[in-house]
């Protein structure tokens, strides 16, 4: 086995496609599902929220998926932990106290999903070479997307289905579970013979000490806070996004809401189509045009501009919280133009957490910027619900364009080399996690 050619196009597609479909789960499936069971806006904001916590606290356990086992074996034990987590959601959906029992279920999803992206990240080093790796890093984050799309779109809109179809909200979301669980035990299954087994991969139990290992992540950890600028860079990081990590967690109860609650009344299948497919098509092309641009100014001149398009392009939602028109086409090219003005400015963002990892330890840095990154999401998110149903739709979009100072603000103090982006420097993990 060990021997076996297996192309790269045999396990990459498959490998990042099952690394964003457990996350699109987590962060965006949830919040439609329990608003179609009727939870609160402020519940579901503040307890999908703290799901966020585990890419969060990512980076702390990281070194433990080099030190144990291999990649490989992170990988396909991973993906059977979220096969089963979500068919355990699924059994749970029909019962009385099903909130707390499948939110406890999906905290085990996501933080089965953190420990994979962290095996399947460092499984794509040790199995490809450099020129392979940069040939296929457009193929790994293509695939992201197509997860993001199937989970965001294909799936809500199945779900919107069945609930008509069957009759019972509670029993369609079940049975869209059961789906994606099974889908996930074939991912596991699928990923078990075909893998390949690189001769790196393996476990540094007997090379390395646990009391090594911890003292190297302490002064590796301890170095991040003492870059010049490292209290500047982690305000940027947890506030650039500070107005979209308000926003993202309602537009869904949002678009759901009746009229008469300043929602705009769309269907389950609708929201699907509006927000998962027409959004996140809006998003993608945002990020492209972005890393071309990025890739020819630098990020230092695309900076402002990035800043600017993350921000305005919320107005859009002002709009439709206070008109709250009911054309679909209207409706969806709102979405998709903030969309796209969040992917165009999430550009400067991820180059600007690849720029300040550089460095001896650019790998762990860049781990610990991402946990910065998911808190930036998490902690805005947690009270966006509970604001929103205290001063309705129509406010808090205003509020979150308010908050678009902050975005401005925390771009004022960053430092950033004029010549850094150019050229070769790419984002290839904006998949606004």
């Amino acid at each position: 086995m060990k021997n076996r050619k297996v192309s790269p196009w045999a396990w990459i597609p498959t490998l990042y496609f099952a690394e964003g479909l457990p996350y699109v789960a987590v962060m965006t499936i949830s919040v439609i599902m329990y608003k179609r069971l009727d939870i609160s806006n402020t519940d579901i904001a503040l307890y999908t929220s703290w799901l966020y916590l585990p890419w969060v606290i990512k980076p702390f356990w990281s070194p433990f998926v080099d030190l144990l086992k291999t990649k490989r074996w992170w990988i396909v034990t991973m993906q059977l932990l979220v096969g089963a987590g979500l068919a355990g959601i699924a059994f749970t959906i029909p019962m009385p106290n099903f909130f707390q029992l499948t939110l406890a279920v999906f905290w085990l999803v996501a933080f089965s999903s953190a420990t994979h992206d962290i095996a399947a990240d460092g499984f794509y080093m040790l199995a490809l070479d450099v020129p392979q790796q940069a040939l296929y890093v457009g193929i790994r984050s293509t695939f992201y997307r197509v997860a993001t799309i199937f989970g965001q779109g294909v799936l809500i809109v199945l779900a919107g289905v069945m609930e008509t179809w069957t009759g019972s909200i509670p029993y369609a979301w079940s049975l869209t579970f059961f789906i994606l669980g099974g889908l996930f035990i074939a991912f596991c299954l699928y990923h078990k013979f075909i893998l390949p087994v690189p001769g790196t991969d393996k476990s540094a139990v007997n090379n390395v000490t646990a009391e090594n290992i911890f003292k190297e992540f302490l002064a590796t950890f301890i170095s991040f806070f003492k870059k010049k600028q490292a209290g500047v860079a982690i305000l940027f990081m947890l506030l650039y996004r500070f107005p979209e990590a308000q926003l993202v967690k309602l537009i869904n109860p949002f678009l759901l809401d009746p009229l008469e609650k300043g929602g705009l009344g769309l269907s389950t299948a609708e929201v699907g189509i509006v927000y998962g497919t027409v959004g996140i098509v809006g998003l993608t092309i945002g990020g492209i045009i972005g890393g071309i641009c990025a890739s020819k100014g630098g990020l230092q001149r695309w900076l402002w501009p990035m800043a600017w398009s993350i921000s305005l392009t919320c107005l859009t939602f002002v709009y439709l919280g206070y008109f709250q028109p009911q054309n679909l086409i209207i409706i969806n090219i709102c979405v998709f133009i903030e969309q796209f003005g969040y992917g165009f400015g999430f550009t400067a963002y991820m180059l600007y957490l690849i720029y300040f990892s550089e460095g001896e330890h650019k790998t762990a840095h860049y781990a610990i910027c991402t946990g910065f990154m998911a808190l930036g999401m998490m902690l805005p998110g947690m009270a966006a619900g509970w604001l929103q149903e205290h001063i309705g739709y129509e406010k808090f979009f205003i509020w979150v364009m308010i908050c678009c100072a902050a975005t401005i603000a925390v771009c004022a103090f960053i430092k950033i080399d004029p010549e850094y982006g150019k050229k070769k420097e790419v984002t290839n993990e904006s998949e606004s996690k």
